[in-house]
């Protein structure tokens, strides 16, 4: 009965939280005469789950989240050059080139006759669709969803857009918490891909038991399934 695959976006097609973590580290080096690093990373995480209600996913918000952390942790005084710094860090990750994960071509290739293939990601618009143009990945895809969150009711809305009951619709991702949990729950199917590194926000200790979710290695797996 499936009818549509969803795909993830950012470490399910594309390589990308590595860079955000490359620049986590610059910050917490650049602020370690105030506080120690791992501290500094506590901090900046606390900062970014405290503004996702105000800002969203994305570069710009992690942007906004190293500077207003730089800020109360240096008590105001951090150094204007040091705000220069901590914006380049987050230009640097939209000049990074658009490195897709390995099969994500050739799967693509082989689902696009048999299903409707969607991307459904969260973050940013602009950057988002700035990475969708690079990775020349556009064409196998019916639908582009680039949600501001992950949640039950967004991809209640998504499946309703898409004319198709929860059980016609399969997601693809790199996050339990984002990609597969809300989709089970709706009575959807839900492929988890894991990647070598995971925002802190995204973790999910529980394993899953359940009869429409399929633990994957590697995206090539998915052909086993569907």
């Amino acid at each position: 009965m499936l009818k549509v695959i969803a795909f993830d976006a950012d470490d399910t097609l594309w390589h990308n939280e590595a860079f955000f973590q490359e620049a986590e580290r610059k910050f917490c080096v650049l602020l370690e005469n105030y506080l120690p690093q791992h501290t500094v990373a506590r901090e900046l995480l606390q900062t970014e789950i405290k503004n996702i209600e105000l800002y969203g996913y994305g570069i710009k918000a992690f942007m906004l989240s190293m500077i207003e952390t730089a800020i109360r942790i240096t008590d105001k005084s951090i150094p204007n050059e040091a705000i220069e710094k901590i914006i380049d860090f987050g230009q640097e990750i939209l000049q990074k080139p658009v490195d897709l994960i390995d099969g994500v071509d050739h799967v693509l290739q082989q689902l696009k006759s048999r299903y409707r293939l969607v991307m459904a990601t969260k973050g940013d618009l602009l950057d988002q669709e700035r990475k969708l143009k690079k990775s020349g990945l556009e064409h196998y895809f019916h639908h582009i969803e680039i949600m501001s969150e992950k949640k039950e009711p967004d991809f209640k809305k998504l499946i309703r857009h898409l004319d198709i009951s929860p059980d016609q619709f399969a997601m693809v991702g790199n996050s339990l918490k984002s990609d597969v949990i809300p989709v089970l729950n709706l009575g959807g199917y839900g492929f988890h891909i894991p990647y070598h590194v995971t925002w802190a926000h995204e973790r999910v200790e529980s394993e899953i038991n359940h009869d429409r979710f399929k633990q994957l290695s590697t995206i090539h797996e998915i052909l086993n399934y569907v």
